[in-house]
């Protein structure tokens, strides 16, 4: 299955298919210099796989975490890719999660001012969200994504199979942004996550469908001026929470805390049921008051408001420009 993505800076195409990872030659050029990019949570066989493919190849296995969005692991990587001489026509390939990702995008559209960069996702998280976009960053003095880039892969490789590997916890986490794009752009999609008897029978389907609403999303807004804040459901709050805890939470389980604030009464206990079907975190536990300096740095603050999605309806939206002040007031009352 291809999914295509047009961009205002390069279009490019998601391949979505069991056993992807096997024929990951066919689907991207290794026939020079790649540097894989994986963490020390993802099975070394999936890395192995590419090398396996590439003329010449560099592994470069970092540590498991958020805490390697770094300065320190950005420098690393460009090292490896300096002292290798890396040229304009060799690339980069992600195999992992979102911070994988992430990190190996902002070194690729940052060495030599741009190489090619593929994503392989092997996690639920980043299979349905980071893997369309061309967000790329690191996190700096606490603060997430706070350095970074649009830049686009030049493809993405999804082999589902891979997420059999994937501890129960991490696909819940991942299955959170599922329901958050559910909730705010697809009714049926939310269903089917909320009625589900076997939600490893129904992976390829929800990954398929939060796909195209992200797709739709990022083809309409591709730097984030207006529709695209529409992804940022729940990930203010979460954000915050998420930076409190420093990994101690999932960034799924952030997002799903950070949704129930930010939903009407009349589907706030629809909403908490599916979170609670899939051991997600419902609700802040800790010190307010922690929570507002970090929503009042948080990167959409404009004049002293962030644009807010609210969903008071399974499967729509709207924006409300709200203060930080009154973001947190609805994270107190939606206990």
């Amino acid at each position: 299955m291809i999914i295509p993505i047009t961009s205002d800076t390069r279009d490019y195409s998601i391949i979505l298919q069991d056993g992807a990872l096997e024929r990951v030659g066919e689907f991207i050029n290794l026939k020079r210099k790649v540097l894989i990019v994986t963490d020390t949570g993802v099975p070394e066989k999936y890395s192995e796989i590419v090398a396996s493919q590439s003329q010449q190849y560099y592994i470069a296995r970092i540590p498991m975490g958020e805490s390697s969005k770094c300065f320190e692991q950005y420098k690393s990587l460009l090292t490896i890719m300096l002292e290798n001489n890396f040229s304009r026509g060799d690339c980069v390939v992600a195999v992992g999660g979102g911070v994988v990702g992430d990190l190996s995008g902002f070194t690729a559209s940052s060495y030599m001012r741009g190489v090619d960069f593929y994503n392989i996702p092997t996690t639920l998280l980043s299979q349905v969200d980071s893997s369309i976009g061309g967000k790329t960053a690191i996190d700096f003095n606490g603060v997430k994504n706070i350095v970074g880039a649009f830049y686009n892969p030049n493809r993405v490789i999804i082999d589902p199979t891979t997420l059999k590997t994937l501890d129960i916890r991490q696909l819940h986490a991942g299955l959170a942004e599922s329901i958050k794009m559910a909730a705010t752009c697809d009714a049926e999609l939310f269903e089917l996550i909320e009625k589900s008897e076997d939600i490893y029978s129904d992976l390829n389907e929800i990954i398929y469908r939060s796909l195209n609403i992200k797709k739709d999303v990022v083809e309409k807004d591709p730097k984030e001026q207006g529709l695209r804040k529409v992804l940022n459901f729940g990930h203010t709050v979460g954000h915050a929470i998420e930076s409190i805890y420093n990994g101690e939470m999932l960034h799924g389980e952030c997002v799903a805390a950070g949704m129930l604030p930010m939903c009407g009464d009349s589907i706030r206990d629809r909403l908490k049921s599916v979170l609670n079907k899939y051991n997600l975190p419902i609700k802040y536990i800790g010190d307010y008051n922690k929570l507002l300096p970090i929503i009042f740095h948080d990167k959409k603050m404009e004049k002293n408001k962030i644009r807010s999605v609210i969903v008071n309806n399974i499967g729509s939206f709207e924006f409300v420009d709200l203060t930080a002040e009154e973001i947190l007031k609805k994270v107190e009352s939606s206990l």
